[in-house]
């Protein structure tokens, strides 16, 4: 056996483990910072004592990524709804972890087959598996954006009932974010928690609107505050948002059922006609080509 193959497997067997560490270990970073938190201010020598112990790879990792990426992990985190299994820190100890990887892989091909094409190929697979983390919390953060433009419109008819029956709009939010079971809810019960701890309503309505970056939810938010603002009634712009919110959806519904020919067209055009065509004139031209060799 030569040695690059036996080097290629030697790190594939190191990067695995370190990879499942670092992606699915439960670092006690959280709790230690909650101790710390809860008993600052008790004992002197308690933050020293408690403080936090920083693991050596997301020390690293951090010293490594530049703020701007570890920034813009953030506001995708946000988006996304801070995951429990994904913070920060280990996302950008998972996005160098893989680009290591790739990259150690990527040089043993090179060494064993060098080229201009396998040099391009290897730092392209090297770029792709550093971006990887970032595409899979983008993806999730659309998709909870999705379930949120999809809630907004039930979420607002439950809360116009309710303001309507007498509750107060925070009664009326508290109440929609109880029977709620999606990310909605979960916004609009934590906005709530934030007016508790002593925010602003504006402050907390504003955060709501840009940690969850969808754009009826943003409206919603900014019609609320100008009616908080200018002491219009609440249950004109929750029943006029409502029903704007309904017709978006129903625009939305019917814009994507419009786009279906057009996708099909080329699936059609490309796998369902050949095969089409070569069974109904297959025969056809066989026919013809015996007739001419007879």
């Amino acid at each position: 056996m030569t040695p690059t193959p036996v080097l290629a497997a030697a790190a594939v067997a190191l990067a695995v483990p370190l990879l499942g560490w670092a992606l699915l270990a439960r670092p006690d970073d959280a709790v230690a910072r909650t101790r710390a938190n809860l008993g600052r201010g008790l004992d002197p020598a308690g933050p020293a004592a408690a403080r936090p112990r920083r693991r050596l790879l997301p020390a690293l990792s951090g010293a490594l990524t530049p703020a701007g990426t570890v920034a813009r992990l953030n506001r995708l985190a946000g988006a996304a709804g801070r995951p429990v299994d994904w913070p920060v820190p280990r996302l950008v100890a998972a996005k160098l972890v893989l680009a290591a990887v790739a990259g150690a892989l990527g040089l043993l091909v090179v060494v064993a087959r060098p080229g201009p094409l396998t040099v391009l190929v290897a730092v392209v697979v090297t770029g792709v598996a550093y971006v990887v983390p970032e595409l899979l919390l983008y993806s999730r953060g659309q998709e909870r954006q999705q379930a949120i433009g999809l809630e907004l419109a039930d979420t607002l008819d439950q809360m116009t009932i309710a303001v309507e029956a007498g509750l107060g709009f925070e009664s009326a939010m508290a109440r929609a974010g109880r029977n709620g079971r999606g990310p909605l809810a979960e916004e609009l019960v934590r906005t709530l928690q934030d007016i508790a701890v002593g925010q602003p309503r504006r402050d907390a309505y504003l955060a709501l609107a840009e940690r969850s970056a969808v754009p009826d939810l943003q409206r919603f938010v900014r019609a609320v505050v100008q009616a908080d603002a200018y002491g219009v009634s609440i249950a004109d712009v929750l029943r006029t948002q409502a029903a704007e919110m309904r017709l978006k959806r129903r625009q939305r519904a019917e814009e994507k059922a419009m786009q279906i020919p057009v996708k099909v067209i080329f699936p059609l055009i490309l796998c369902i006609l050949p095969t089409l065509f070569i069974v109904l004139l297959g025969p056809a031209a066989m026919d013809i080509v015996d007739a001419f060799q007879g």
